[in-house]
């Protein structure tokens, strides 16, 4: 696509996301000729039109109908400062602009996607914007090798080697800043240690490769299914662009995946992946939580479709030093979820049987300490409803955090619960 196209997409994404105001925000991109495209100044964010982007010449020169944004020279000192960079993002992005008008920067190490797409944030102090020397204060925070820098008192700015990287470093980071947020309201975050981080950078969905064949019709639907509700999820907000996964188990030990690496609000049925016989779809990459998922479809003949995600208000139990996720507070949230049981951090990882020696019809919904959650169903939509049930409950523990204690029901309570509608 060309660079002004590209802008004006992700800035409308940005908008949409609410991630920057009408004023707020700039993005550029450096093109193979070295000219700078970049958002015009005092132009409305939430119209943009292609014919609005201007065009910095190597030589100086501004092309368009309008002026450049004022911050093009901090733009141009991160991409001369790191040529690897061909993208920068900057938004007063709200969750992130709280970080920097309290001089704090995000830990990453909370998550491991957040440390695995953003690296370690760092921080720059307060300097007049549009002025050069903001443009060298953060050029060096990229020099020396960051790719998310908080500038005080004003915002954050991202760098990329493509505008979509860029943009997936500022959710991610957004995100993980709304999950800390959510966390100090219940103790205080827990982060994860060097060796644990370490321990989720192993990928485990190499498997060999083979040529699948053309798609039955009960195939094609499970595909256009885990493109429709990983959609609703990202719209959701229960996954982001980087982070979330699900599975559906298609017909014995044949299990469709959505892809590792891919934009999870833009995912087609092409870009599922077939896994089958202990390998995958020629050309494609599953999910890393892939070991996980067959665990499960291997233990437990009933389930139908797993569900990965990071919620942001579940994200914030799974982060949290001390606080439990309670379903006992409505009915509802009891039926869908059960009791819902927390798997350490190092169960995460391996051949998936730990994952799967916990999940159970009785326990069909588990916290994983520092990652979210996992849900399974017997259908992709009644593993999306468990999640998006376990997200709602965690918004309204939340929630009451200002108002009092929340009142759990009582075993009596539970015992009816399960005679109304479990039978028993």
């Amino acid at each position: 696509m060309h660079p002004s196209d590209l802008i004006v997409r992700t800035m409308q994404r940005i908008y949409a996301q609410g991630m920057t105001t009408t004023s707020g925000g700039n993005l550029s991109v450096l093109d193979a000729e070295g000219d700078l495209w970049i958002t015009p100044s005092r132009v409305d964010k939430g119209s943009l039109t292609v014919g609005d982007i201007v065009c910095v010449r190597r030589d100086g020169t501004i092309d368009g109908r309008h002026k450049p944004s004022s911050e093009y020279p901090f733009h141009l000192a991160i991409l001369r400062a790191r040529p690897d960079l061909r993208a920068v993002v900057h938004a007063h992005v709200p969750t992130l602009s709280a970080f920097a008008v309290t001089r704090r920067v995000p830990d990453t190490a909370v998550l491991p996607q957040a440390r695995f797409v953003c690296g370690q944030v760092a921080g720059s102090a307060y300097v007049i914007p549009g002025s050069d020397e903001l443009g060298r204060v953060i050029a060096e925070r990229f020099a020396a090798g960051s790719d998310c820098v908080s500038m005080e008192n004003h915002g954050f700015v991202f760098g990329g080697e493509t505008l979509q990287q860029a943009f997936e470093r500022m959710e991610t980071l957004e995100f993980t800043a709304r999950v800390i947020t959510a966390a100090e309201t219940l103790g205080g975050c827990a982060p994860l240690s060097d060796s644990e981080l370490g321990e989720s950078a192993r990928a485990m969905n190499m498997l060999p490769e083979f040529r699948a064949p053309t798609p039955s019709a009960r195939e094609q639907e499970l595909r256009r299914q885990l493109c429709d509700f990983a959609r609703r999820g990202y719209e959701q907000g229960m996954v982001i662009s980087t982070e979330g996964s699900l599975s559906a188990r298609l017909e014995g030990d044949a299990v469709l995946f959505t892809p590792f690496g891919r934009d999870r609000a833009t995912l087609q049925p092409e870009d599922i992946v077939l896994v089958k016989g202990g390998r995958r779809e020629a050309g494609k990459l599953p999910s890393r939580a892939l070991p996980n998922h067959l665990a499960i479809y291997r233990a437990q003949p009933w389930a139908g479709a797993v569900f990965n995600a990071l919620p942001p208000h579940t994200t914030a139990f799974s982060i949290a030093r001390d606080a439990r996720l309670e379903s006992r507070i409505i009915p509802e949230s009891y039926l869908l979820l059960r009791d819902v049981p927390v798997l350490p951090y190092a169960g995460q990882y391996g051949d998936g049987s730990a994952v799967a020696g916990m999940v159970s019809r009785e326990a069909p919904v588990l916290l994983f300490r520092n990652n979210g959650a996992i849900a399974v169903g017997g259908s992709v939509l009644e593993a999306f409803d468990r999640m998006e049930v376990l997200e709602n409950t965690a918004k309204v523990l939340i929630a009451a955090k200002a108002l009092g204690p929340a009142h759990l029901i009582g075993e009596d309570g539970i015992q009816g619960i399960r005679k109304a509608f479990l039978g028993g």
